[in-house]
């Protein structure tokens, strides 16, 4: 049976690391949406130029990508990594 997940990224605009991170998680989603009993993942980006704590917590972190609340990583995402975390 499918999971249901929230995945965010945590990120600023003009961050080109960011915009990287964004890619490789809008492959690995739509990779495991093909899936015939992928998890079903809902996806949100968050700033830190709109939210203080977020801000505070991860200003010299960013990208992060959490999955369901909880750090997954930071600055770099890797694509293997981040489908085995999400197939978990």
């Amino acid at each position: 049976m499918a999971r249901d997940l929230r995945l965010t990224l945590v990120g600023k605009p003009g961050c080109h690391l960011c915009d990287d991170a964004r890619e490789v998680v809008q492959a690995v989603r739509e990779e495991l949406a093909a899936l015939p009993d992928g998890p079903v993942i809902a996806f949100d980006e968050q700033s830190i130029l709109d939210d203080e704590v977020l801000a505070q917590r991860f200003a010299e972190e960013i990208p992060v990508v959490l999955i369901d609340g909880e750090v997954h990583t930071y600055w770099r995402v890797d694509p293997v990594r981040l489908k085995a975390a999400l197939l978990g």
